[in-house]
């Protein structure tokens, strides 16, 4: 357990003297979700996981549950582990805080894997706003069932609605893509396709192409991947793509050229 601000978080810390790699989960998901890509890469990497705020069976509760609690809650993991430089790996929320971390620590990132997150993209108006209130609500019904479970959240529905329209603003083209756009160590996107849950038609892959700005922008950044597996089932499906990502990334991190190619979307 490591202590921040008013809570403690569940951290597991594989050790052993390879590359840091530390995981960063989607919004209301667990550290389990890593275990494929993990077993994936095996023990020639130290591998760090964690459950944020609230989240799983034993991280606890916050007064905070913002962006930047999220941010701050990577570095506190990395200092109680005694790890300083990472490379640093997120899937949907936790891609964009990846970014956000990679692009304020250049000297600490060694290089970032962004699995279906991180797409700027102007996705949140007011009536998605009333939408994601509106699930959250609905969800509240059944979410107290399941927290002994740590399948969902030790939030409020309106804490958890709160945390996405948030989400939504940060990855606006004008608040993400700059942040995108300073980002100075090697970047790979691992992106999936179809739908997220709680979307519709093509919304999803509409987002996905804000990436393609990005790429153009950035020569840092390409997507090493585009898999067949939705927005939720990728890390199950898609976790040989996400390992092979961070081969990629760790070999460009420390100087060496990569032989893969690069696909665009």
């Amino acid at each position: 357990m490591v202590p921040v601000d008013d809570t403690a978080l569940a951290v597991t810390d594989t050790g052993g003297p390879g590359v840091p790699v530390v995981y960063l989960n989607g919004q209301f998901a667990t550290q389990g979700y890593w275990r494929r890509v993990v077993a994936e890469l095996g023990p020639e990497r130290r591998h760090i996981t964690y459950d944020e705020r609230a989240r799983g069976r034993r991280s606890q509760r916050s007064a905070d549950y913002s962006f930047e609690a999220a941010v701050r809650d990577v570095d506190a993991v990395l200092a109680a582990r005694g790890v300083d430089r990472a490379l640093v790996v997120g899937w949907s929320y936790g891609a964009v805080v990846a970014a956000h971390w990679a692009g304020r620590n250049p000297e600490r990132a060694l290089g970032v894997v962004l699995v279906d997150g991180a797409f700027p993209y102007d996705w949140l108006d007011e009536a998605m706003e009333v939408r994601i209130r509106q699930l959250f609500r609905r969800l509240g019904r059944f979410t107290p069932l399941l927290r002994p479970t740590g399948l969902v959240p030790r939030m409020t529905p309106t804490e958890m609605a709160e945390s996405n329209i948030e989400l939504g603003r940060l990855s606006r083209e004008r608040e993400l893509g700059p942040v995108l756009d300073g980002i100075s160590v090697p970047v790979r996107y691992v992106v999936a396709s179809g739908t997220s849950f709680g979307s519709r038609g093509d919304e999803q892959e509409r987002i996905r192409t804000g990436l393609e700005a990005a790429t153009a922008r950035n020569p840092n950044i390409a997507v090493a991947a585009k898999v067949a597996a939705n927005h939720g089932a990728i890390l199950r499906k898609g976790f040989p793509a996400v390992a092979e990502a961070v081969r990629e990334v760790a070999a460009l991190g420390n100087g060496r050229p990569s032989h893969e190619s690069h696909s665009h979307i």
